[in-house]
């Protein structure tokens, strides 16, 4: 008897906040034989103003099948909104439909985003958008979120509602951060 497919999405705003937040935990899943995809709303390009956008959105993705690669996951998808935008250009774009239309497609058991309370604007925009969009899905999906740039915990919500160990997985989301070089500044801040 065959294996039911089980998918798992992860919907971040940048190239590098899946590994950051979830990057042991999902390395662990696709170490399971879980299928494990992931939405990213913007290629990053703002992170190198210096360069030409289309050098750095090569530059981000690059990195980022890189990581997707290294935690074993089936594959990254990119929306192309600009940071800061995401709202705005959700609404023109209609994201919410083509969100709806991924999660009726991939029906995931379980399915991981930013947190709401997470300061970053394009965080908050994505936690927002995706969980409407799951709403008007009507699919019941186990839905955890993560935290990257919440250095100090305002509302109770750091305990966790998913322990997963990943003793076994912490090594591989190291090597997968080390997939984005040009991040080098964020590593410095973040990977503490």
């Amino acid at each position: 008897m065959a294996k039911k497919e089980e998918n798992i999405i992860i919907v971040c705003a940048h190239s590098d906040d899946q590994i950051f937040g979830v990057g042991g935990t999902i390395a662990r899943y696709a170490k399971e034989g879980k299928n494990v995809y992931t939405i990213i709303f913007s290629y990053g390009e703002s992170t190198h103003p210096w360069l030409k956008r289309k050098v750095t959105v090569e530059m981000r993705v690059k990195e980022s099948i890189e990581a997707d690669k290294v935690i074993g996951g089936k594959g990254v998808s990119f929306l192309g909104f600009k940071e800061g935008k995401f709202l705005k250009e959700g609404k023109e774009k209609k994201i919410g439909e083509k969100l709806i239309n991924i999660l009726m497609d991939k029906k995931p058991i379980k399915l991981f985003t930013h947190s709401a309370n997470d300061p970053h604007p394009d965080h908050k925009a994505v936690n927002k958008t995706i969980l409407s969009a799951l709403k008007k899905s009507g699919l019941n999906v186990e839905v955890y979120t993560f935290d990257v740039w919440t250095p100090v915990k305002i509302k109770n919500r750091n305990r966790p509602k998913l322990i997963v160990d990943i003793t076994k997985t912490f090594s591989t989301k190291l090597r997968a951060l080390k997939c984005f070089e040009s991040q080098w500044m964020t590593m410095i801040t973040l990977l503490w």
